[in-house]
């Protein structure tokens, strides 16, 4: 039985990986219609709201503002491996059926996908 929603909660998932991870082809060649087919369920479940791929980080900028002055930055704020390589507004109802849907991303095997709620007042 289908449990309906009560209050559905938006969660912001972060698909993050290490630019150098290097796949091999077969596995290169696999992403593009994993994550199409990834993509093509969870709009179809009504969970998945918007994503969308990021640039790499060499074409990063960061904002800062100390003391009034602006600072600018090229790169991202932090210096680690893993970078965010891109994003998705989903829809769930629970943290378990976020977590569900972010361990079925193709990222998740070699990456990590952080899945954060929005602040709701």
């Amino acid at each position: 039985m289908i449990k309906a929603r009560e209050e559905p909660v938006k969660y912001m998932m972060l698909v993050c990986a290490d630019e150098a991870t290097e796949l091999s082809p077969e596995e290169g060649a696999q992403m593009g219609p994993l994550t199409e087919a990834w993509v093509e369920e969870m709009d179809r479940r009504g969970i998945r709201l918007e994503g969308d791929r990021l640039r790499p980080v060499s074409d990063a900028t960061t904002v800062q503002v100390r003391g009034g002055e602006v600072m600018i930055a090229d790169g991202p704020f932090a210096e680690t491996k893993e970078q965010i390589a891109g994003y998705d507004i989903i829809d769930c109802a629970d943290l378990d059926e976020a977590i569900e849907v972010a361990s079925r991303h193709p990222v998740a095997p070699f990456g990590k996908i952080e899945v954060r709620p929005f602040w709701v007042e």
